[in-house]
């Protein structure tokens, strides 16, 4: 990106800096709610941690993921591989067993799909197009307790039967059978079961409500003799989100390359680090870039976390789209505009291009081009542009640099 452009668009944000929100957010002691943040609504959704013990996906017919509640000390183990095997689990066989875990990188790779079979559980039926069981799963609990699950059919939603062991008779009890429809919560990503209450449950918000979510879950845990599986608290990303680390001292620090990722833990947990007092310090330095599918990127900075004691987080965000609206789209062309979001419709246009034939062209959200402009001059160029005819709301911005172009959007206000 040309040094002009860029100290002209820095010199540009620094007139429009946004005020910092500070959040404050509690998981409960003993970590027991799992809590959904919003950041375009500064909205949260708490749910008790242990209100469910299975999800299903349930979006997307033609796929599908089955996660564990790691984070209640529930674990998941492959006891068997053949369907005939499910009325013979001896629990005293556990140590042979092979236990499994939920990704922590994707929402859509659950411990059941890691199992032996094709699909994790089962094996894929051409004749009807369903996933038909194969895996006897055995669940143990946290205190000590287990069940057998056995996964029986996949088609538009989960068919599944589980019984619990009795330790005095040594003795499973008889099969509980249920059906989650995946027409269920329809706004929501997975649907929930509890096998203690023998229910359905719902234990989030409608997909478009939350954007990051605090709980416990299972990670490859760094120490000095390698890694091993440990259970962590912190952020798991929505699947729609992609998210940036940053490390800037006084909060302030390079963007210019931010490498956003779509893995789910890419804020997770290591943004604290547990002192010799056995409480909490988080990183200062340590700064997240939160980006929408629609372009609009949150700064985030984590400030405090009280651990189990309290299960309190707080951090600081702010709107920084307009403070990373400049975009090196190839060798040749770099494009931004600010203020932005603009509220006397008045923004600047910087582009640096070799190109004279310079475009830019507004369009509202249903397509049709409301605004056109010819730049003046190749090189590079500062040209402001009056939108007062336009109404209030969020545009598409189309930059074309001969057969080179990018779009922005912007927000009139």
């Amino acid at each position: 990106m040309n040094l002009k452009l860029s100290f002209l668009a820095f010199f540009g944000f620094c007139l429009i800096a946004t005020a910092q929100t500070t959040v404050n957010l509690s998981l409960d002691p003993s970590y027991a709610n799992e809590v959904y943040y919003k950041f375009s609504t500064n909205q949260s959704y708490d749910h008790i941690a242990t209100d469910w013990e299975i999800a299903f996906l349930r979006n997307n017919n033609m796929n599908f993921a089955i996660r564990i509640n790691d984070g209640i000390g529930l674990e998941v183990f492959e006891a068997a591989n053949t369907p005939v095997d499910y009325a013979t689990v001896d629990v005293n066989n556990i140590a042979n067993f092979t236990q499994l875990y939920n990704s922590d990188i994707s929402w859509f790779e659950g411990a059941f799909n890691t199992g032996s079979a094709s699909y994790g559980f089962g094996e894929y039926n051409p004749a009807n197009h369903h996933v038909e069981g194969t895996v006897t799963f055995l669940l143990k609990y946290a205190d000590g307790s287990f069940k057998k699950l056995f996964i029986e059919d996949y088609f538009g939603g989960y068919t599944f039967k589980y019984a619990s062991w009795d330790e005095t008779t040594s003795t499973w009890s008889a099969d509980t059978t249920e059906t989650v429809s995946n027409t269920s919560n329809p706004n929501n990503m997975f649907n929930y079961y509890n096998f203690t209450t023998a229910s359905e449950v719902v234990a989030e918000p409608a997909s478009t409500d939350w954007d990051l979510k605090f709980t416990k879950f299972t990670t490859d845990y760094a120490y000095s003799g390698g890694t091993m599986k440990y259970v962590v608290t912190g952020a798991l990303q929505h699947p729609d989100l992609v998210v940036a680390e940053n490390i800037e001292p006084n909060g302030n620090g390079d963007t210019s390359n931010l490498n956003y990722s779509d893995e789910i833990n890419t804020i997770g947990y290591d943004w604290k680090t547990l002192n010799a007092s056995y409480t909490y310090d988080v990183e200062p330095d340590l700064y997240f870039y939160v980006k929408y599918l629609d372009g609009t990127v949150y700064k985030l900075n984590f400030t405090d976390f009280g651990g189990s004691s309290t299960g309190n987080i707080q951090f600081n965000y702010e709107d920084v789209t307009s403070q990373l609206s400049t975009v090196a789209f190839d060798a040749e062309n770099s494009f931004s505009i600010y203020p932005n979001p603009s509220s006397d419709k008045q923004i600047n246009v910087l582009v640096e291009s070799e190109d004279a034939n310079q475009t830019v062209e507004i369009y509202n959200l249903l397509g049709k081009k409301v605004y056109t402009s010819q730049l003046k001059n190749a090189g590079f160029t500062n040209q402001r542009l009056n939108l007062s005819q336009l109404a209030n709301g969020t545009y598409i911005v189309k930059y074309q640099a001969g057969s080179h172009s990018t779009t922005q959007k912007l927000i009139l206000n």
